[in-house]
């Protein structure tokens, strides 16, 4: 038995069909599905995902919510919706040109808590893979309504290329779309709010035209030229681990971290934890309760614990995507300044988001 459910819950992900989908899902990150079926993005850490492994197999993200509370969340709301949601995204196809409102839009037109800021790790890209990212000049509402009318609004669009270990910050507001040839590790608000303004004229799986929001979009678009494209990143030493800052936005702050054969305990922070193993086994244990994860699974680890352990499975190395929810903007730098990174490297990089 596991001291009061508290162990590392391994997650069931969801996966969903797409028009975009491929079959590196099940081919190339093991995800338990039709490889024959059009698999677009596995939700790795989703408040219906349920958790495989221990006493509390069959329950629930929201189900663990209800049940631990605080020992999940820390002082997070646990009526609400588990407030991050992480996903692989494999694109064999341009992704619909859309963009997502704030918080205050979805409380106030879609009756949801979230809106979506979202971000993408880059984990795999096929040479000169692109994306849409912004505008390339400055716009209007006015001349967006009227270039989507006359089919011209792809003049209007920003393309910038991404390379495997890139990262791309996409706060609500802005304008964006996945291309073709690109894996994202995606980190984003619990949000499913997605406002299409474009989408190629395609059918979707029910061979019916995809549902399009081009006044919605209009409402929450930002209409200035987009600047700046992949982000700055700092390498640092914490806890034993070496690590890499990615991502440190208001909503969820995103690390890559190396697991060696040496164990090295993270503490949570009051925070629950969400961690994916990238290309090698990663050990993550919490006392004498453990799980293996296979390459490219996802283990939740509950904010009560503390303190957790991971260790390469082998005597090599182990990178993993590390994840968590809403934390004090000073918790990061607080890290870095500890590891010795100057103070204007720092501020360089919080500027970022």
């Amino acid at each position: 038995m596991h001291q009061n459910g508290l162990y590392p819950y391994l997650l069931d992900p969801k996966l969903t069909q797409q028009i975009w989908g491929g079959d590196e899902l099940v081919r190339v990150y093991g995800k338990r599905g039709d490889p024959n079926a059009k698999l677009g993005e596995s939700w790795e850490c989703w408040d219906t995902d349920r958790v495989l492994n221990g006493d509390l197999a069959g329950s629930t993200v929201a189900d663990l919510r209800v049940r631990l509370a605080s020992e999940l969340l820390g002082n997070i709301d646990a009526s609400r919706i588990f407030p991050v949601l992480t996903k692989i995204i494999t694109a064999h196809d341009w992704l619909s040109v859309q963009v997502h409102p704030d918080d205050a839009y979805a409380q106030r037109v879609e009756h949801q808590p979230f809106g979506k800021t979202e971000c993408w790790y880059v984990l795999d890209a096929q040479p000169k893979a692109q994306i849409v990212y912004g505008w390339n000049r400055d716009t209007s509402r006015a001349e967006y309504e009227r270039r989507v009318a006359d089919g011209t609004l792809g003049e209007l669009l920003r393309y910038i290329e991404l390379k495997k270990g890139d990262t791309v910050y996409i706060p609500h507001g802005m304008v964006h779309a996945i291309g073709p040839g690109l894996t994202i590790f995606e980190t984003q608000q619990a949000s499913d709010l997605t406002y299409r303004m474009f989408d190629y004229n395609r059918l979707g799986i029910d061979g019916k035209p995809r549902e399009l929001h081009v006044e919605k979009a209009a409402d929450v678009l930002d209409y200035t030229a987009t600047t700046g494209g992949t982000l700055a990143q700092i390498d640092y030493n914490f806890e034993g681990l070496d690590r890499t800052a990615l991502i440190a936005d208001e909503h969820f702050v995103v690390e890559r971290i190396v697991a060696t054969g040496e164990p090295a305990s993270m503490e949570t922070q009051a925070r629950p934890l969400i961690i994916m193993s990238l290309d090698a086994s990663l050990d993550v244990a919490i006392g004498e309760s453990s799980v293996t994860l296979r390459p490219y699974q996802t283990t939740l680890v509950p904010a009560g614990c503390r303190w957790c352990t991971v260790r390469a499975e082998s005597s090599g190395r182990a990178p993993f995507m590390f994840v968590t929810p809403p934390e004090r903007r000073t918790e990061l730098p607080s890290r870095l300044i500890a590891a010795g990174v100057a103070q204007d490297r720092i501020d360089a990089f919080m500027e970022q988001f």
